[in-house]
């Protein structure tokens, strides 16, 4: 039933891994957010010339988004001969720093025993290849489909997506009418189907004091040993707490199937911008400390928020002198789409007829950009399904196979048969 839209992405493999090379060589680094305009109309130009309408939009006004770094997505639409479904494949085109450690060129793109390196090699530009190719060969096989297929490069993923999808989503991008089913190719495996993410809040916590001498601390209040006390209560009575958690979400990797919290930074005192002379001799008056708490679908974020601000309180009553401010920075509910919505179960089939094997249902252990489809564009039938390894994601000599591309790309074709002209080979 396939074999011609096999036969067309087969012979398009190094195609697609060239395309996959040339988005490497754009080092959309983020942060700052650099080369993020030639690279969305790199992506633009080549869809123009399959007949997509192409628009370019700016997220003015988004954290990040200046002169210099303009947050600039592409989105292209192609509509079909009759009115019909829309399916929407959706990837961030940012990468994270490349790091130390590296054996290749993280944006020389090389491609070397059937595989691709380079900086977003598997997370994500290998997944946004494979959905071009799969996109261009379902429209080589059916011509008069009905509907219409959206492709897009969105921006700042990697920082939490306020420049890209989320911006959009606030347009109306990611809503019905314009929108049915949301495809996202990130890494998460080749055989495996990703319903959604656990909850995530960011917060600051600032523990206050009183600056004084360092050589007279008694004259002050330390800021930091009050942010200590913090940590200790923490150590010993919350992250235990969290580590008895658990959930029916089927998240990956097994270990994250649990309540848990990161403290992604610290700062407390004078900043290290005094080098390379020397510091000067202060109590400090203010630490901040950032917490990163990801949730389960089991789990109320008033309670998640009330078990951090229940030891605030109580250290307020206990210690003397001790104050404290917190501040969301962001919040995102847990997310798990059903295994029988309309887009898991075509990519589902796609699985079954490429692998010849039942697909795997997992849950990311971080978000991505689905939240933002859900939260802000109301719009549930939404999976990540793409090619490449989660665990290659952020790593030095980071890859995606060929193969695995071209698989892919088969089963995003199937999907997008099944959706677009509700054929089914099983």
């Amino acid at each position: 039933m396939y074999d011609k839209l096999f036969r067309i992405i087969n012979d398009r493999r190094n195609e697609l891994a060239e395309l996959t090379a040339e988005l490497i060589r754009f080092p959309t680094i983020n942060p700052p957010g650099d080369a993020y305009r030639p690279c969305a109309e790199y992506l633009g130009n080549r869809l123009a010339k399959r007949g997509f309408g192409v628009e370019y939009i700016r997220a003015e006004g988004t954290p990040g988004d200046t002169d210099r770094y303009p947050r600039v997505n592409v989105v292209a639409r192609f509509d079909g001969r009759t009115r019909g479904q829309t399916v929407h494949f959706n990837s961030h085109i940012d990468v994270v720093e490349a790091g130390e450690g590296w054996t290749v060129d993280p944006f020389a793109g090389v491609i070397r025993d059937g595989r691709v390196y380079g900086r977003g090699a598997c997370d994500m530009k290998g997944g946004l290849a494979a959905s071009i190719i799969a996109a261009e060969a379902f429209m080589d096989v059916n011509p008069d489909f009905p509907g219409a297929i959206e492709i897009s490069g969105t921006v700042d993923e990697e920082s939490g997506g306020f420049g890209g999808v989320a911006y959009l989503a606030g347009k109306g991008y990611f809503s019905k009418p314009k929108v049915d089913h949301v495809i996202i190719p990130e890494p998460l495996n080749k055989d495996r189907i990703c319903l959604g993410h656990r909850g995530v809040w960011w917060a600051e916590i600032e523990t206050k004091g009183e600056i004084a001498h360092g050589s007279m601390p008694f004259l002050g209040d330390c800021a930091v040993r009050h942010m200590g006390a913090v940590l200790e209560a923490f150590e010993r009575e919350l992250f235990p707490a969290l580590d008895r958690k658990s959930t029916r979400m089927p998240v990956v990797p097994e270990g994250a199937r649990r309540s848990t919290m990161n403290i992604n930074s610290i700062h407390g005192g004078q900043t290290d911008d005094f080098r390379p002379g020397l510091p000067s001799p202060n109590v400090p008056d203010s630490c901040r400390l950032t917490i990163d708490r990801r949730f389960l679908l089991e789990e109320n974020i008033l309670d998640v928020k009330g078990e951090v601000t229940s030891i605030l309180d109580r250290l307020k009553r206990e210690r003397k002198k001790f104050d404290y401010e917190i501040r969301d920075i962001m919040e995102v509910q847990p997310l798990m789409t059903e295994r029988d919505a309309p887009v898991a179960s075509a990519i589902a089939k796609g699985i079954r007829e490429i692998f010849d094997k039942e697909p795997e249902y997992v849950i990311s252990p971080g978000t991505y950009d689905q939240k933002h489809v859900a939260r802000i564009g109301h719009l549930y039938d939404c999976i990540a399904y793409g090619p490449g390894i989660l665990d290659l994601a952020h790593r030095p000599d980071e890859w995606v196979g060929i193969d695995d591309m071209v698989q892919s790309a088969k089963v995003m074709a199937i999907g997008l048969d099944i959706l677009l002209r509700g054929q089914s080979n099983g």
